[in-house]
């Protein structure tokens, strides 16, 4: 027997492993605000620089067009999850799990010692006792400035740490930012000391769209009624709360009535009724039944599987399905579009839109007809440092070195981050088109171009945008002269 209960009672219990993940999740998500790679964040979504960070890479507004594939990766990543286990998500990465959880069995539990057991989350202390209010308010006392960190580390997401404690530092002229951290530490607080699990149970709408996600292979914490015995019928109601009873219906049941999974759910649900939305796969239960079961050698009626092998006892559970491998597929696409569209980031922003004027034209001294078309260039130095920037003209084939820019005729310095307005005029005195009936749109390509440290093009800050050079009709040229 005790070889048996040994083997039964191995295994590390799976509350001690989301501990473990709860962690590392904190610690990760509060350092990771404060790494950078040349001034640049891992994830940052910057409303207040119109900027996003995304694995040490700055884009700017006009290249947001990432963020709805970032949205997509992670929407489309939780339900695959869910497909593949259940709402795994909630009871191990949710962070209003890891808040509550931290409080109720570090602070309450650990530290305070305001709860008993861990293992008893139905029986709520008793608040008309003066040491238990006591407790309580230690407890909230070490959750406030806990729940002010959190805010903060939260918004670094938004504003980076660098910036956040200055702004704070004058609050006069960010009352705003300063609101919204109050803002959100009070609703930890309230969601984890006063709303605690009915978040997850009446007010998470994941619980509900979990339903449509589900087949008959999601692994997730079920009750073996094979086993164990039916303890509810097919109405969902409680038949026996004894072991005897059940004993007397069905002499095989295993299941020792002895509440365990049930005083250990702090969802407050009975796992041996079958699925239900409130679940969010904590698995305590598991580990509940693992160990009354382990003390009489036997293997736990509560396990991580599936209704295919444990209700249905069809066979084993096919985790690499169909609809898992078509998210799996749905995930890499997206990931592969999110780093080809990633790659092909320009250094450099830049809008060109022509003037309302199609084009002007000035007689020469030496006869010809200079033709004029006037651009307006918004352009943005998205580097770090200070830069020169400069334009060339690509004409089309045939067309080569005669259309040239008329101003500005040296280049110009661009602050970081800060936007430029440029008028620039292209002209031309060679007569590129003969067309005696309508104006010409030769098509052209404006390349704009930094200059680095040595003084030559920089292969990096350089951009090509398309626009149109409009060439008058023959009559136009003639008239000018």
């Amino acid at each position: 027997m005790s070889k048996e209960l040994n083997d039964f009672t191995i295994a590390k219990p799976w509350r001690y492993k989301r501990y473990y993940l709860f962690a590392f999740a904190t610690i990760f998500t509060l350092i990771l605000p404060w790494l950078k790679v040349n001034g640049n964040h891992f994830f940052l979504l910057s409303f207040d620089k119109l900027q996003l960070h995304l694995a040490f890479v700055r884009f700017d507004m006009q290249e947001f067009y990432l963020l709805p594939f970032l949205l997509m990766l992670i929407f489309l990543g939780i339900f695959g999850i869910t497909v593949l286990g259940g709402r795994i998500f909630c009871g191990w990465l949710c962070p209003q799990t890891i808040f509550r959880v931290s409080y109720r069995d570090l602070i309450e539990t650990i530290i305070v010692g305001l709860r008993k057991r861990i293992k008893n989350k139905q029986e709520e202390p008793d608040m008309s006792l003066r040491k238990n209010q006591i407790k309580k308010a230690i407890a909230v006392g070490i959750a406030i400035p806990l729940a002010f960190l959190a805010a903060s580390n939260f918004l670094w997401y938004f504003v980076p740490p660098e910036d956040f404690f200055t702004y704070l530092g004058d609050i006069q002229n960010h009352w705003t930012l300063f609101g919204i951290v109050i803002g959100v530490a009070l609703f930890l607080l309230y969601d984890t000391i006063i709303l605690k699990e009915d978040f997850c149970v009446y007010i998470c709408p994941y619980s509900r769209v979990q339903s449509i996600l589900y087949d008959e292979h999601t692994v997730m914490a079920l009750y073996n009624p094979h086993r164990g015995g039916d303890i509810y019928n097919e109405n969902h109601d409680k038949v026996f709360t004894k072991q005897k009873d059940l004993l007397a219906v069905d002499p095989t049941a295993e299941c020792t009535t002895c509440q365990s999974c049930v005083t250990v759910c702090p969802t407050h649900i009975d796992i041996r009724k079958g699925l239900q939305l409130e679940c969010i796969n904590c698995l305590e239960c598991v580990d509940a039944c693992t160990t009354v079961m382990g003390k009489l050698g036997k293997e736990s009626l509560v396990t991580w599987s599936s209704d295919y092998e444990i209700i249905d006892q069809k066979g084993k559970t096919q985790y690499f399905r169909p609809k898992v491998i078509g998210y799996i597929i749905l995930l890499i696409g997206i990931s592969v579009i999110l780093g080809m569209m990633g790659s092909k980031k320009e250094h450099m922003l830049l809008n060109i839109n022509k003037e309302n004027r199609l084009y002007s034209t000035k007689v020469m001294p030496d006869g010809k007809v200079r033709v004029n078309n006037s651009y307006v260039f918004l352009l943005q130095n998205t580097q770090t440092e200070t830069m020169k920037f400069y334009f060339e003209v690509l004409a089309p084939e045939g067309m080569e070195g005669k259309i040239k820019i008329l101003k500005p005729t040296k280049s110009f310095t661009a602050q970081p981050g800060v936007k430029k307005k440029k008028i620039v005029t292209l002209s031309t005195t060679d007569v590129i088109v003969n067309n005696p009936i309508k104006d010409t749109v030769i098509p052209i390509t404006i390349h704009a171009y930094a200059f680095d440290k040595d003084g030559k093009k920089s292969e990096k800050v350089s951009v090509f945008r398309k626009s149109s050079f409009i060439y008058p009709k023959e009559s136009i040229l003639k008239n000018s002269k």
